[in-house]
């Protein structure tokens, strides 16, 4: 009983439902561009009074026409409950919110939203529609929309088709609810490659989707973009080469300008520069500025010079303690790389490679000078050596020297060599009772003296001397010792003194004194026999000498130049001899040719001439040389024993030959000589195979 009861309600509540007014459709919010036609639906159902739309609350009327609002109307079948309101066209204070009202049956529909679209206009670029920009300086590009668009539009900028970053955007209140100018502002730092080239900046909204362009075009001033170039760009040492410097511009280049390392080249104005190529390219690059109106720009490039090596960094001595490392640098530039060897000075062993030599655990044999060498390079240039010295720190080297023997009771001399580096604190002597380092003590004196350097490295060098006065039998027999001490050791050596006998030097000197004393006597002899010899007297007049059968009668004659009387004697040659004097014993000697002043004794001199029977002057046979007609030549070998020289030379004037070189004669100079009689086969200068008497000779000193 109880379910139909409830099925019965059920019923008839849907049959009362059923015949209520009641909506069957409701507006709906609407967007609609402007002077577009809206329309906004409103269907009820059950109802048959007054319906009407409001605006924001604002009733428009119950008629159909809606007078008042003559863009606003009610259409559709009002008896099936249809009533759509309409709008055209459409303005933007149509933009509101709308009810559909049925009043008697006390209905309102939920509020529908007219949103009102107005499309933006075409945007403005401020400079456009070309805009002068310098390239580098960041610009500013302002895009700006005017007018009453709805919804507020959005401003874009493109560039071929891609949209740019880097906007702001910006926007400007009028009045409440409305909006002013919108404007976006790109902003950029152009290059020389933005001339030309053009900029889009949209306005787009929902109300125009696709949106307005404004398009402008950039228009670059832009300082120098510079190209520079070398030619050849790999060089040898010497070679030309040339720059050349290319530049474009906006507004065009007004100047150029070259520097090397930064320095000016001076006299280089023009796009081409022209050098000769050396090291130095290779670290001091060439530049070239151009400049315009706007600014100005550098290049610059560095050659690939090819050198010779140069030194750059000599090695430094070392001095190192034995058993220390050691360690050489030196520095050599080329290009390309030098190769770099380490040698020891008088070897051709290499001990290393690079600009480093290290040498562990060094020993006095390692002392010496090394050599870091660089061959020249591709061009034959460049390249050397450099040498520095290593000094290896050790305790004394001590050598014994050669010393000369000496003689008891004599002084003595001994001598030691000390290489030591550092050098010695001292060098000491010692022996079986004492000891001395300097100066003298005794029989004894210590000298020290620097010596002449030894082997590279070793150290300076002394030579210490010990002097002994008044030897003694005991210093022969016992050792002498020469030490020297420095910070890294003690080094000495033994020195014996040798013994010169004094029997063979005595016998040496006596035989010298003999064979001296043997000698003097001999001269004595010789110059006693000479001076015997020459004691034949002359005659106390003027010595004459006759020539009997001599054709030359031109010898003047006078009565105190003749001796004698008869008419077969032949003429009579004057001989000088003013220079000689008789001695008080008759003696003929010769003055002294000094005057006195060496206090010289002249040479005793005499001519013996034989006596012809009948008292004449003995002369020999005349030599038959020479034709006839020419002066005759005695010949006095056979009785002075003289070799007589093999080339005899006749005169035009008659002379005598002088037949000893110790006569003193003086000779009239013949006006000519005639060609030589030579024997056959005799040599060139025969007089040189002939003794020649040998004589003491007269010698003065001054």
């Amino acid at each position: 009983m109880l379910v139909p009861a409830l099925l019965l309600l059920f019923l008839c509540l849907r049959g009362r439902a059923g015949g209520l007014p009641h909506f069957l459709q409701q507006p709906d919010d609407l967007v609609v561009l402007l002077g577009d036609e809206a329309r906004l639906s409103c269907a009820l159902g059950a109802y048959r009074g007054l319906v009407q739309w409001t605006k924001d609350g604002l009733a428009l009327g119950g008629e159909r026409d809606l007078p008042g609002w003559s863009r606003y109307w009610i259409s559709g079948n009002a008896a099936s409950g249809q009533h759509d309101l309409h709008i055209k066209p459409v303005e933007l204070e149509d933009q509101a919110s709308y009810e559909c009202q049925a009043t008697q049956a006390g209905l309102r529909s939920r509020p529908a939203q007219l949103h009102v679209l107005v499309p933006p206009e075409a945007p403005q670029v401020l400079g456009g529609p070309s805009v002068s920009l310098v390239a580098g300086v960041p610009a500013n590009l302002t895009c700006r929309s005017h007018g009453d668009a709805h919804p507020t539009p959005e401003l874009l900028w493109f560039r071929d088709g891609v949209r740019l970053d880097g906007t702001t955007f910006h926007q400007t209140l009028l009045k409440e609810g409305t909006t002013g100018s919108v404007e976006s502002i790109l902003f950029l730092t152009p290059s020389s490659r933005d001339d030309g080239a053009t900029l889009v900046c949209r306005a787009r909204s929902q109300a125009l989707p696709a949106g307005k362009d404004t398009a402008i075009t950039l228009s670059l001033q832009y300082p120098p973009v510079v190209t520079l170039s070398a030619e050849p760009q790999t060089v040898q040492e010497g070679e030309k080469v040339t720059f050349l410097c290319q530049a474009t511009a906006q507004p065009p280049v007004t100047g150029y300008r070259w520097a090397k390392g930064g320095s000016p080249v001076l006299g280089a104005r023009g796009p081409m520069l022209e050098v000769v190529a050396d090291a130095s390219f290779l670290t001091a690059p060439v530049s070239c500025e151009v400049s315009n109106a706007v600014g100005s720009a550098n290049r610059s490039t560095a050659l690939d010079v090819q050198f010779g090596p140069i030194l750059q960094a000599k090695p430094e001595p070392l001095s190192v303690d034995a058993g220390e490392d050691a360690s050489f640098s030196c520095a050599w530039r080329g290009n390309p790389l030098p190769r770099v060897t380490w040698t020891r000075r008088g070897g051709t062993q290499v001990l290393g490679f690079g600009p480093t030599l290290r040498l562990p655990s060094v020993g006095p044999e390692d002392a010496g000078d090394y050599v870091c060498r660089a061959e020249p390079g591709l061009s034959g240039r460049g390249g050397g050596a450099a040498e520095a010295r290593l000094t290896v720190n050790a305790p004394p080297i001590v050598t014994a020297l050669q010393s000369a023997p000496a003689s008891l009771r004599g002084p003595a001399r001994l001598q030691c060599l000390v290489f030591a580096s550092p050098a010695p604190e001292a060098v000491v002597w010692s022996w079986d009772e004492g000891f001395l380092a300097a100066g003298s003590r005794g029989r004894f004196l210590v000298e020290t003296f620097p010596a002449p350097e030894g082997r590279g490295g070793q150290g300076p060098g002394l030579i210490s001397v010990l002097h002994i006065s008044g030897t003694q039998e005991s210093d022969f027999s016992r050792g002498f010792n020469c030490s020297a001490r420095n910070r890294l050791g003690e080094g000495g050596t033994r020195v014996s003194l040798g013994r010169r006998d004094l029997l063979p030097t005595v016998q040496i000197v006596a035989g010298v004194a003999a064979a001296a004393l043997t000698l003097l006597m001999v001269i004595t002899g010789v110059a006693l026999c000479c001076w015997r010899h020459g004691k034949a007297s002359f005659s106390k007049q003027k010595n004459l000498v006759r020539i009997p059968g001599s054709s030359d009668g031109s010898s003047s004659r006078g009565a105190e130049e003749e001796t004698g009387s008869g008419g077969d004697r032949g003429p009579i040659v004057h001989t000088d001899h003013s220079d000689l004097v008789l001695d008080e014993e008759g003696t003929l000697e010769s003055k002294d040719p000094t005057n006195g002043y060496y206090k010289v004794r002249g040479v005793s001199v005499s001519l013996s001439l034989g006596e012809a029977p009948g008292g004449g002057l003995f002369l020999p046979p005349p030599s038959p040389l020479g034709p006839p007609g020419t002066p005759t030549f005695y010949d006095f070998n056979p009785h002075l024993g003289v070799v007589p020289p093999c080339r005899l030379y006749r005169a035009r004037a008659g002379y005598l030959t002088t037949p000893h070189p110790r006569a003193f004669t003086s000779y009239i100079k013949p006006t000519s000589f005639g060609p030589p009689d030579l024997a056959p086969g005799t040599p060139p200068f025969p007089y040189a195979a002939f003794p020649t008497p040998g004589h003491p000779r007269l010698q003065t000193h001054v």
